[in-house]
C-alpha cells in the first residue's frame, strides 16, 4: 500500500460538502479541515498495484467543488 496525502482547495463555500462527498466514497484513511492555502487534507492508502495518478483522478477529482489539489507521495516511515 502506498500512503498518499492530498491537499485540496475547494471553491469558496463548498468545503463541507466536498468533505462529505469524500467520506461517502470511503477511500480515505483520514480527512482534516485545514487553514492556509488549502481547505482539506486527505490521507489515503492506494494499493501498490494501482497507478497513483489514475486512482486519484478516478476516485477524487470528479467531485464538484474541488478547485485544485496537491499530492504528496510518501516513501518510507521512520
Amino acid at each position: 500500500m502506498n500512503c498518499v496525502f492530498v491537499q485540496i482547495r475547494c471553491t469558496p463555500g463548498t468545503a463541507y460538502r466536498v468533505a462529505k462527498d469524500i467520506t461517502l466514497r470511503e477511500i480515505h484513511s483520514e480527512l482534516y479541515s485545514t487553514s492556509g492555502e488549502f481547505d482539506l487534507l486527505l490521507k489515503l492508502y492506494i494499493p501498490a498495484e494501482d497507478d497513483v495518478g489514475k486512482f486519484i483522478n478516478d476516485n477524487l477529482l470528479d467531485i464538484a467543488g474541488i478547485e485544485r489539489t496537491l499530492t504528496t507521495l510518501t516513501f518510507r516511515a521512520f
